[in-house]
């Protein structure tokens, strides 16, 4: 009866979830001018897992070297996936990024093939060929060159997918909210690490970038996961994996609005090849098959 109650609320909190990152591409986009990926990157897991750490007071005596193995190797595939996003994101543009980064969930399953040997079935493939077709009307200009921008987001989806990997055995019997506190942590620490090394301090840095910063952290990260989480447990996973492909969509709207993205055809077409691929994917089309039933 809690579940069926909290149906409502399951996919509200994953709306809302895929609103707000998809808002967050082009947050990033304008907060890169200042601060350098890696510091904006270090920020923001660093300020998520304080954040979630009194969420998991609970769990803390659980913790052992399970754990923080598993949360850091979260942290770091996390991290890379992040930061080939977002140095992506600095070359193309929001709209461009939110749906070459949404290919990861037609790597996921051939990623299991490999790792569990269980192949990929007929949707799956015709969903990599849609896919492929999609980045390249998005991706390809007149001289079938990738720019760089776009060349990183879609290597940023091989690690997204390989964290989704990784996460689906990590999870197992163990507390998601806590162990997202550990990736975030470690994540952030590594960030921090290469930032003081690699990048030069941020300057110039203007309220708007604080703020900006605030969103990213607290809501974009820290507020968004605990929303995924939420959502998923009272949502039907086929429900939530198409509720959670609009993040693409809000992000190359929040793009076109707000970053004044232009929009044309053939690029329009990309995203609906590639949104369609997405779908395939993570329904296996069940929606359409029920409403013919």
């Amino acid at each position: 009866m809690e579940k069926t109650n909290k149906k409502t609320p399951g996919r509200i909190a994953l709306f809302s979830a895929a609103f707000l990152w998809g808002l967050s591409f082009v947050a990033m986009k304008n907060v890169l001018t200042n601060i350098p990926t890696l510091y904006v990157l270090a920020i923001r897991f660093c300020g998520a897992a304080l954040i979630l750490l009194p969420a998991c007071a609970r769990s803390l005596k659980k913790i052992d070297k399970k754990y923080i193995a598993s949360g850091a190797l979260m942290g770091a595939v996390l991290l890379l996936a992040y930061m080939f996003q977002t140095y992506g994101l600095s070359m193309t543009t929001p709209g461009k990024n939110a749906f070459l980064t949404s290919a990861y969930c037609i790597i996921v399953p051939f990623l299991y093939w490999i790792h569990i040997k269980k192949k990929p079935d007929r949707f799956n493939v015709a969903a990599a060929v849609i896919c492929v077709a999609g980045i390249g009307l998005i991706s390809l200009d007149n001289d079938l060159r990738i720019g760089a921008g776009d060349a990183l987001t879609i290597i940023c989806g091989l690690f997204f997918a390989v964290h989704i990997v990784i996460t689906a055995a990590a999870v197992e019997k163990r507390d998601p909210i806590a162990l997202a506190a550990i990736q975030f942590a470690a994540a952030g620490v590594l960030a921090l690490i290469g930032a003081l090394i690699f990048e030069p301090s941020p300057s110039a840095v203007t309220a708007a970038d604080v703020w900006t910063m605030v969103f990213l952290t607290v809501v974009s990260t820290a507020v968004c996961i605990v929303l995924q989480i939420f959502g998923q447990k009272y949502t039907p996973p086929s429900q939530a994996a198409v509720i959670m492909t609009l993040e693409s969509v809000f992000g190359a709207a929040s793009s076109a609005l707000l970053y004044h993205e232009a929009m044309t055809l053939r690029l329009v077409a990309g995203f609906a090849l590639t949104f369609a691929a997405v779908m395939i994917s993570e329904t296996k089309l069940g929606f359409l098959r029920k409403r013919t039933s």
